[in-house]
């Protein structure tokens, strides 16, 4: 088992972070997505292809590696699709399509992932999907399908015939969501649905992770030159208190989400484990840590000009995003037979 980041990891922890300080940094977050800075970061760092093999044009990188880049667009509440498109490419790299990958690998083409299955028959599809993370700004769909030779993967074009795009109000305004109806919209067949559940959970997770140590970086700052009643604010105790209960809970959650990365790679039959436990776990703890470094900011915390609340919004959409921790919880107790 790693818990400890290798050299390579961490070059890639700190090539993410700075370009992300540079190119997007938070006061970007509440303006949306952009797409030259999403075509930056492919073109640049290549992070769309970070878990495509090689011989598709990307890195050919594992989970772990990919949850490193995750958690850093989490903390800087990266807006737009790249977390849609991980999810998808988790999905692609089990049923591989050479055109797609590449697409992806490369840039030219931003893809999601339906968790729900549409129906598949004679080479279109029809469904209602009622919640498609980054539904407007994802070029493709990949989605399973229910058809005559049991569920598969296809993928839908997403500006195509049959295809009706709404986009949703959402809580987290840094990443949209859309209502998307198929009504015979062309697919092709990409082979048989996998099973990616467990990875993407994992993929999450790191995300999460980020949120939780960026939020809890910000109110540590903050609580060193914060003064109430001529004492700076971070030198109270119930103020100290609070912040070591988050802290800890961010040092659990980089522990549960490192375990889970490396059983990803190295060990899947530790992976369902590990899976439920990072959302049972990390979905939680960082929706905590978010709401905690809110309320300690005070009535400016509340305020829509504060990054706080994008914190809070953005913590609390990807609690629930791949169901809520309770689901993961009577999961991992399934799994341990309690």
């Amino acid at each position: 088992m790693k818990l400890v980041l290798d050299e390579e990891q961490r070059q890639l922890r700190a090539a993410v972070r700075a370009f992300l300080g540079a190119a997007s940094p938070l006061s970007k977050a509440r303006h949306g997505y952009d797409p030259q800075v999403y075509a930056r970061l492919n073109g640049e760092l290549g992070l769309a292809g970070l878990i495509i093999a090689e011989e598709y044009g990307g890195a050919g990188a594992g989970l772990a590696e990919l949850a490193v880049a995750l958690e850093e667009t989490g903390a800087a509440l990266l807006p737009g699709p790249f977390l849609a498109t991980a999810f998808a490419a988790i999905a692609l790299t089990r049923a591989p399509d050479k055109e797609l990958l590449a697409a992806v690998a490369e840039g030219r083409t931003t893809a999601t992932l339906a968790q729900a299955p549409v129906d598949l028959d004679g080479g279109v599809v029809r469904g209602t999907l009622a919640q498609v993370l980054s539904g407007m700004e994802a070029d493709v769909l990949v989605a399973p399908a229910r058809g005559g030779d049991g569920e598969l993967l296809v993928a839908v074009e997403l500006a195509g015939p049959g295809v009706t795009r709404t986009p949703l109000e959402t809580l987290d305004l840094t990443r949209g969501q859309a209502r998307v109806v198929l009504e015979g919209a062309p697919a092709r067949v990409l082979g048989p649905a996998p099973e990616v559940g467990d990875r993407l959970c994992v993929a999450l997770a790191a995300e999460q992770l980020g949120v939780m140590r960026a939020a809890l970086d910000a109110i540590v700052a903050y609580a060193k030159i914060r003064v109430a009643f001529g004492r700076y604010i971070g030198s109270y105790q119930g103020v100290k208190h609070k912040l070591a209960d988050m802290h800890c809970k961010l040092e659990q959650a980089e522990s549960i989400v490192r375990y889970a990365a490396w059983a990803a790679d190295e060990s899947p039959d530790e992976l369902p484990g590990a899976a439920a436990l990072a959302q049972a776990y990390v979905g939680r703890a960082c929706f905590e840590v978010a709401r905690d470094h809110l309320l300690l900011y005070g009535g400016i915390g509340f305020t829509w000009e504060h990054d706080a609340h994008l914190f809070y919004k953005r913590a609390k959409a990807d609690e629930v995003l791949l169901g809520p921790p309770r689901i993961h919880r009577a999961r991992l107790a399934q799994l341990l037979e309690l």
